[in-house]
């Protein structure tokens, strides 16, 4: 995730975009922009709020979307600082949290803040940039110098291919009406919970239960491998966004975090958690899941909008 004040290291990988048939269904007057440059379209981005931080200094909300066609993980590129700009003037911005927070969002999918601290002390980290001593002028336009990457996560091609690309974000145009998490419906793309899904050396993996309580959500899953060799299947410890637009649970690259072996013939069970707050509702997993070959993963949102 970008920021000046701190830095926090994003693990990512690259697919080819893959093309889907969508309908978009947008708020009166809301318009993206996120052209990469080269063509095609990555992501975009719209200021929800604008209005001063506890210094004094001009601060923007933004909400960020994942227009790249894949599966995508974004984030605002640290050696190129944001600016503001408005009659030909320009002003750096130096306070930047423009980022997916090193997790991979659906297509279509928008958010407006991710997770950071640590995996035991976790903080929600809202999306918005600081200019200091700027004002939003009539016809100011904020630009933000960002990397994203598509498809699935593989370890051992983490940056390749990475996309450099620019949000340009209209600062005449505050849109305050935005519903979350998906923006734009894409078909085939939600998954129900009782998926089984064809993970790594053919072991099937299922949700078995979802338990909520006044802070958490826990999932139960359950592996069965029919093949004649153990095996473990890597899931990480799937986040989840709801409908106030928060990326929930705190990134790890997926393989580094143990499950239980899965026996030639047999099953196994474990349960992995995220904390949410008690006032969110609509949740949607999104999962990874170690696929095809060791440390490359596929992904998955399902949907639990029920709990």
């Amino acid at each position: 995730m970008s920021m000046r004040k701190a830095f926090v290291p994003i693990l990512l990988a690259y697919a080819i975009i893959s093309l889907a048939c969508v309908y978009i269904v947008l708020p009166e007057g809301y318009e993206t922009s996120g052209e990469t440059g080269n063509g095609s379209t990555g992501w975009s981005a719209v200021a929800t709020n604008i209005g001063k931080s506890e210094s004094g200094d001009l601060r923007i909300e933004i909400t960020i979307r994942n227009e790249t066609g894949d599966w995508s993980a974004m984030d605002a590129d640290d050696n190129k600082p944001a600016s503001l700009t408005n009659s030909g003037k320009s002003i750096s911005c130096d306070t930047i949290f423009v980022s997916t927070g090193g997790h991979r969002l659906a297509p279509g999918f928008q958010m407006r803040g991710y997770t950071v601290g640590t995996k035991t002390e976790p903080v929600t980290q809202l999306i918005y940039v600081e200019c200091a001593g700027a004002e939003a002028t009539p016809g100011s336009i904020l630009s933000i110098p960002y990397t994203y990457v598509t498809g699935q996560y593989n370890y051992y091609e983490q940056d390749k291919n990475k996309v450099e690309a620019n949000l340009d974000i209209n600062l005449d145009e505050v849109i305050t009406n935005l519903v979350y998490p998906i923006a734009e419906q894409i078909d085939g793309l939600i998954q129900q919970p009782d998926i089984e899904i064809v993970a790594i050396n053919k072991v099937t993996l299922t949700l078995t239960g979802v338990q909520r309580t006044e802070s958490n959500l826990q999932f139960a899953w359950k592996t069965y491998n029919p093949g004649d060799y153990p095996t473990y299947v890597h899931i990480g410890n799937p986040p989840v966004i709801g409908d106030d637009g928060i990326l929930y649970g705190f990134y790890q690259t997926p393989d580094i975090i143990s499950v239980p072996i899965t026996p030639a013939g047999g099953t196994a069970e474990w349960t992995t958690e995220v904390l949410v707050p008690p006032n969110v509702i609509g949740f949607y997993i999104l999962l990874s899941v170690e696929t095809g070959k060791a440390r490359l993963f596929a992904n998955y949102a399902i949907d639990i909008t029920d709990k």
